[in-house]
C-alpha cells in the first residue's frame, strides 16, 4: 500500500486491511496497518512508524514536526505530538 499525497480524496483513509503501507515514491516501509486508526482528518492516521529509520522528522512549529521518508526525502505530512487516540501519543 503506497502511502500518498491528499490529491482531492485520500485512498487509504478509510483502508484497514492488514499490511504495510509505504513511500509512494521510493518503496520504502513507513506504517503497519497495526498503527492505524479512525480520525477526523482526511488523511490516514497512525499512532507511530513501522521502525526508526522509516521517517526523517524535523520540528516545524511547536507540537508539529514535519515528516519525510526516511530514505528519499518525500514529503509525508506531519507528526501531531500529543494528539493520538490515548494520552502522550502522536498522530503521524
Amino acid at each position: 500500500m503506497s502511502f500518498c499525497s491528499f490529491v482531492g480524496g485520500e485512498a487509504f483513509k478509510d483502508h484497514f486491511q492488514p499490511g504495510i503501507y509505504v513511500c509512494a515514491k521510493c518503496g520504502h516501509e513507513l506504517f503497519s496497518s497495526r498503527a492505524k486508526y479512525e480520525h477526523s482528518s482526511p488523511w490516514p492516521a497512525f499512532t507511530e512508524t513501522l521502525r526508526g529509520d522509516s521517517v526523517a522528522k524535523r520540528e516545524e512549529r511547536p507540537g508539529a514536526l514535519k515528516v519525510t521518508c526516511g530514505k528519499c526525502g518525500n514529503g509525508l505530512g506531519h507528526e501531531f505530538l500529543n494528539d493520538g487516540p490515548k494520552k502522550g501519543q502522536s498522530r503521524f
